[in-house]
């Protein structure tokens, strides 16, 4: 079978097409929900039953959905073409892939930032707008706490990765001592 990332990338690239021509925010919150709707392992486990019908599984996920644009034509359409197909379990990856499109066409990329510890909305912001100036674009944060970092935190732009965690410290210290 072909990697996962080829499967999606035609769907995710014919959503852009159909989101960029309507609202793409609407549509990346969407994709997003489906995504993860499609990630949850019973949704996984429900579409791979023979007892259950393509139409079941298409009528389940949409049911699953918040979205009010979930109820469209395009989106009911979408799903059952990859439900039809046997290519549900691309949908977190054509989400994730989409969410790259969408970025590019902003300007923008996802920033994930791990903490040691908790942090309230105006450090985020704080943070976020010195690493836009680092970084020379629009990020869009996501915030998880690690306790193992000890102290500080660590970015991770696309492939970039900022650690200013006392982890990291600790550890170039060690490489420097052993060496």
């Amino acid at each position: 079978m072909a990697e996962l990332a080829t499967i999606a990338r035609p769907y995710a690239e014919a959503l852009f097409r159909v989101a960029k021509s309507q609202d793409l925010a609407t549509w990346s919150a969407l994709i997003a929900e489906m995504g993860q709707v499609a990630a949850n392992t019973d949704v996984k486990a429900l579409a791979h039953n023979l007892a259950v019908s393509h139409q079941q599984v298409v009528d389940m996920i949409l049911a699953l959905l918040r979205s009010p644009q979930a109820a469209h034509a395009e989106v009911k359409n979408f799903v059952a073409t990859l439900v039809d197909n046997g290519r549900l379990i691309a949908l977190p990856e054509i989400a994730r892939q989409f969410q790259v499109m969408k970025n590019v066409q902003e300007g923008a990329a996802d920033a994930e930032i791990i903490s040691a510890f908790e942090m309230i909305e105006a450090q985020v912001k704080d943070l976020i707008a010195t690493l836009e100036k680092k970084f020379g674009r629009k990020l869009n944060p996501s915030v998880t706490v690690d306790n193992s970092l000890i102290g500080g935190v660590r970015v991770v732009v696309g492939d970039e990765v900022l650690d200013t965690s006392v982890r990291a410290k600790l550890q170039e210290l060690h490489a420097a001592l052993a060496a």
